[in-house]
């Protein structure tokens, strides 16, 4: 790591007073989830996104959907927190992090312990039938299919019961999007985590923030579209470069 940029960050991070933190597939790679788009762990690699994971093919195939996702599951459950979502929930503990933006749907921010996080592509805490609408908890019904491998039923009418995560297709959840989008006007600070800022609209918020005169740090082993917006870029492991900059803090607090 360049220390001289990480005691950039520090010192935008130091003089900040509303810091959002915008993550992606990258700050949960370090814990054992693979991202969707890189070659050797890309999940896209083998399928095509929209036959396994658009609204229009789960319905069509909602085996063909548990049977892709299943191997994801498999890890989301296995996996823990790492040092990079630890260091999001110090700053949080130290006054400096108003909130988590995530693309991510694998609950590793609320499980470290962030208790303002807007998932902007669901999540797996819950499952609800496609049909009635019954929900469903969402351990019990990823514990059912890692076990059998079947689609889930609903036990009230029998329809195919779908984990609330957001498909190719499906609009993003109004309330998450709108306490981004207001979170995102609001700081002085967003803090760009593991994201490739390709996926649209998310990709748009480091934009709004940016509009709204916010300092912007991007931490991300890739280049992305919105570097140019940056006031500091970090090519780094996130779960390196983060407790590195809270450590910095805690020296000056």
């Amino acid at each position: 790591m360049n220390a001289k940029i990480i005691s950039k960050a520090a010192e935008l991070v130091q003089s900040a007073s509303a810091i959002v933190a915008f993550t992606g597939a990258g700050i949960s790679t370090p814990s054992g989830i693979p991202d969707f788009r890189s070659d050797k762990s890309g999940l896209w690699e083998k399928h095509d996104p929209m036959a396994v994971a658009s609204i229009y093919g789960f319905r069509q195939n909602p085996q063909g959907f548990f049977d892709w996702v299943r191997p994801l599951a498999e890890k989301t459950v296995q996996a823990k927190p790492n040092p990079a979502h630890l260091a999001l929930v110090e700053l949080e503990r130290m006054g400096k992090l108003d909130s988590i933006i995530t693309q991510n749907i694998d609950m590793l921010h609320s499980r470290a312990g962030n208790t303002n996080v807007y998932e902007l592509h669901g999540h797996m805490r819950e499952a609800t039938c496609i049909h009635c609408f019954t929900k469903y908890e969402g351990e019990q019904v990823l514990a059912d299919v890692l076990a059998t491998g079947n689609v889930p039923k609903c036990s009230k009418c029998g329809g195919v019961i779908k984990p609330d995560v957001i498909l190719f297709g499906e609009q993003l959840p109004y309330k998450q999007v709108q306490l981004s989008k207001n979170a995102a006007r609001k700081c002085d600070l967003m803090i760009v985590i593991g994201s490739s800022l390709e996926v649209y609209p998310a990709s748009e918020l480091p934009v709004l923030a940016h509009r709204n005169n916010a300092k912007v740090i991007i931490i991300n082993l890739e280049p992305t579209p919105l570097d140019k917006l940056a006031d500091v870029i970090i090519r780094d492991n996130v779960a390196d470069v983060l407790p590195a900059i809270v450590e910095q803090l805690e020296t000056v607090e």
